[in-house]
């Protein structure tokens, strides 16, 4: 296959970035069909052992997942390039609806309008999964690897990490075939203590400068950010209940209801929902010393956050081109891609019912979450069936369902109709 040029590249990856509503499950199903379907850069094994690998390190899958992506196809140019890309559109809505946030408060039209926006990520998210699933489970292993990752996490709560590493040590272990390998671990583009001290030392940047200003505060910023991308496994989702608890209460750097509305814009924007850490601390450091000291605490707890992820994928990467010179460790990756199959299943489940549902709860059945039938959404049942039809029956384009979805929705919220 011929490489693809870097203006193919920024097109691509630019409108990856643009069109990556609806958190990890949707956005690796838009970087399916444009990179595996349409481009036909990366065939099915390589992506989904990607994704595999994504799902193991720290940090927001997706965002790795399109960094990986670039770097494979262009080093580490072109995973720079993905990855930034991937990032920066989302990084400047954020700080567009914070800076409005803060003068405003609530923006009820811009949410109204973006539940149009989540609706029709039930339906993208749906249709990936069976294209997914239709690659990754070939077999009667992989199915029951699915479906024990799906209920272990969904009705049990066990840590996405323990998942995914019970699934790799489980396809290890019933491997059958020879186990002999390659000699060579990595291919000729690893160079592990080069890259984590270039990478390392760029992560540290922002401390440095924070420690040469005598700036406490956003020593705090810097220092809990970095924190928190490396606990960040499985993604946002997993972090979040736990950021929560420290921005509120134990550090005080915005309220609860904040808090809420941090969450609701981040998953209202294009982009990895560990965004909202932006969101965070923008609304902290304005609180400390107004509107331009909140955009650089902004902009550290971007950088704290997204350098380790360049850092991981630069790592790992040439090492996911040789796993096929280990036949228990392929095996092992496939189990785990089977795995990951129920992993987003049970994100799908989840995001559906909070967008259909105004309220789920996880206190009734242990942690299973429980919708109130009460609280059902009409508006969203209607505008999940329009993106339904326009997309499975009309094969209409996304930018154009999108389009009119959203704008469905903030007709919808102008007249109050929920």
């Amino acid at each position: 296959m011929t490489p693809p040029s870097w203006t193919e590249m920024l097109h691509a990856f630019g409108r990856i970035g643009l069109l990556s509503f609806g958190g990890p499950a949707a956005q690796i199903a838009l970087m399916h069909e444009t990179l595996v379907e349409r481009h036909k850069w990366l065939d099915e094994k390589a992506y989904l052992s990607a994704l595999s690998l994504c799902m193991l390190l720290p940090g927001p899958e997706a965002m790795q997942l399109a960094t990986y992506a670039g770097w494979r196809l262009k080093g580490v140019l072109g995973g720079l390039l993905a990855g930034l890309l991937f990032v920066i559109p989302g990084a400047i809505c954020i700080a567009a609806l914070a800076a409005l946030y803060l003068n405003f408060g609530q923006l009820p039209l811009v949410q109204a309008a973006f539940l149009g926006v989540k609706a029709t990520v039930i339906i993208i998210v749906f249709q990936a999964l069976r294209k997914l699933a239709a690659k990754a489970l070939t077999g009667g292993l992989q199915y029951g690897l699915a479906v024990l990752a799906f209920a272990a996490i969904f009705a049990l709560a066990v840590p996405f990490p323990l998942v995914v590493i019970a699934a790799g040590v489980i396809g290890a272990v019933t491997f059958t075939g020879s186990s002999d390998h390659d000699t060579e671990l990595a291919s000729p583009r690893a160079r592990p203590l080069f890259t984590f001290i270039c990478w390392g030392g760029l992560w540290s940047l922002p401390f440095v400068l924070v420690w040469l200003l005598g700036d406490a505060f956003l020593l705090d910023v810097a220092t809990f950010f970095s924190k928190l991308a490396v606990v960040t496994f499985g993604g946002a989702y997993a972090v979040l209940a736990y950021m929560t608890q420290q921005v509120v209460q134990d550090l005080n750097w915005i309220t609860t209801p904040q808090m809420i509305d941090a969450l609701g814009l981040a998953e209202t924007t294009p982009g990895p929902l560990i965004l909202v850490t932006e969101f965070v601390a923008i609304l902290a450091g304005a609180a400390k010393g107004g509107l331009a000291y909140g955009i650089l605490a902004g902009v550290i707890s971007l950088w704290v956050t997204f350098v380790p992820c360049f850092l991981w994928i630069f790592l790992a990467g040439p090492y996911v081109e040789r796993i096929d010179a280990y036949p228990r460790l392929s095996a092992a990756l496939k189990a785990i891609t089977a795995a990951v199959v129920g992993v987003i299943l049970n994100l799908s489940v989840w995001f559906a019912l909070h967008v259909l549902f105004g309220t789920v709860s996880t206190n009734v059945i242990g942690p299973i979450p429980v919708p109130d039938f009460g609280s059902l959404n009409f508006a969203a049942i209607g505008l999940t069936a329009l993106a339904g039809w326009l997309i499975l029956r009309q094969k209409m384009g996304l930018i154009a369902v999108l389009a009119i979805s959203a704008a469905a929705a903030a007709g919808i919220g102008a007249f109050g109709v929920g």
